[in-house]
């Protein structure tokens, strides 16, 4: 544990009350750091001591340097040490080269409590805020009705013009002579005479069948297509006019 050289004054001008023993102070050394919120700041990289009692710690961040942060109000809590500052606050205060033991002298001691005396005036019941808002867009889709199809059967009459072939039978005439060698075949008679023969023609017939040709139903797909979309989003700025004098030097 790194001695310091000043009194044992608290940031209030109290005595501070020394809340670590000798056993705790070994096991603060890389401990995590958190804020009063329990946010990590960073680890415990030494502890430093005014007038024998352990009051501050440097805090190890990954930095060079390591900001400083006071024990006065700090607790142990589940073996990580909760400071009763932000962390911006422990982030911002003076610091010392990662890895020194150089005793803090009066200048330093005296920096370390000026700083905390400054912001614990500014403790955050005491501050006012303004509360910056922005717009999101949130795109997302909804069904709605889009239409309704309908099939519908309708009977339709069309004209059909086709040819089928058709018989009938052709009488014509037959001559034959008869010849000398057959006369004695045949017998010869005078008289009036007649001949009759059934002739045979077709003619078209229609008649219409019913038969199934297809099967038709509706069906659907699901079809996925990028649609742009062109919004505007509003959000605030906030904009600080702080005098030259008032600006803090770091």
């Amino acid at each position: 544990m790194a001695a310091g050289s000043s009194g044992t004054r608290g940031l209030h001008g109290r005595r501070t009350t020394v809340q670590f023993n000798e056993q705790q102070v070994r096991s603060l050394f890389d401990q995590d750091v958190q804020d009063q919120t329990g946010a990590r700041i960073g680890s415990v990289g030494q502890v430093w001591a005014t007038a024998g009692h352990p009051a501050w710690v440097s805090v190890h961040t990954g930095d060079g340097q390591e900001p400083m942060a006071p024990l006065g109000n700090a607790q142990m809590q589940g073996g990580r040490l909760k400071v009763a500052y932000d962390k911006a606050t422990v982030q911002n205060a003076p610091s010392v080269p990662r890895g020194t033991t150089t005793p803090l002298n009066a200048e330093q001691t005296a920096q370390l409590y000026a700083y905390y005396r400054t912001q614990d005036r500014q403790t955050p019941q005491s501050r006012e805020e303004l509360i910056r808002s922005e717009e999101r867009l949130r795109v997302g889709t909804e069904s709605r009705p889009a239409g309704k199809a309908v099939l519908r059967k309708n009977v339709v009459t069309e004209d059909v013009h086709t040819t089928v072939p058709v018989e009938h039978d052709e009488v014509y005439v037959e001559r034959e002579p008869i010849t000398a060698a057959d006369a004695g075949n045949v017998r010869a008679e005078m008289g009036a005479g007649e001949q009759e023969m059934q002739l045979r023609a077709e003619r078209p017939v229609v008649a219409k069948d019913r038969v199934p040709v297809e099967r038709v139903h509706l069906a659907k797909n699901e079809v996925v297509e990028d649609q742009p979309i062109d919004e505007q989003v509003r959000h605030e700025e906030i904009e600080a006019n702080i005098p030259e004098p008032s600006r803090r030097r770091r």
